[in-house]
């Protein structure tokens, strides 16, 4: 892109052509630029996971908030599964990966109660095929030990749909990881 001379900055003050265009051009360039900047913040900025997408972390937290007895989650994938958590082991994969969770955040959750997860938008937001990847920005509250507590950190989730193309089936999570950023706890 040619540099705007101060004579060239005049001409275009003026209306007048720059380098041989007309001043208008860019004039219009700008505006649909600032225009379509503007849609896509109005539209929240990129993609989201549709309502489908979320079921399947939706009801992993109605889960892990209530912990049922002799119910287990019913979210995730049958093959493939990963999970990486803050809790011993720290990585479910295999066959029983799911089981060995449960139990692990069984154990980990013992002492937890009014357990609260809340979401700020999805970043990075992808489909591919039958996939689907998303971080979402988490933050859990509730009691540990009797004191107050909160937990903020990036959930990333793989999803898998039971069928590809535009009629996709029920979202499965095939894999997460849990990372945490900030914890705080206040006696109550």
């Amino acid at each position: 892109m040619p540099r705007l001379s101060e004579q060239n900055l005049h001409q275009f003050d003026s209306g007048k052509s720059v380098s041989g265009r007309p001043a208008y051009a860019l004039t219009l360039c700008l505006t649909l630029l600032l225009l379509l900047s503007v849609l896509d913040d109005a539209q929240g900025g990129e993609q989201q996971p549709t309502p489908a997408m979320m079921q399947p972390v939706k009801g992993l937290v109605a889960f892990m908030s209530t912990l049922p007895p002799s119910e287990h989650p019913d979210v995730f994938s049958h093959h493939g599964l990963c999970i990486v958590e803050n809790f011993s082991p720290f990585i479910f994969f295999g066959p029983r990966a799911a089981a060995q969770w449960e139990a692990g955040f069984r154990a980990h959750a013992g002492e937890l109660s009014g357990l609260v997860a809340t979401f700020g938008e999805a970043f990075d937001f992808s489909v591919s095929g039958r996939r689907a990847y998303f971080s979402l920005p988490t933050t859990w509250t509730g009691l540990s030990q009797g004191r107050h507590f909160e937990e903020h950190g990036a959930w990333s989730f793989v999803l898998e749909s039971e069928r590809p193309g535009p009629a996709r089936g029920q979202w499965r999570i095939v894999g997460y990881g849990w990372g945490v950023t900030a914890y705080s706890e206040t006696t109550p």
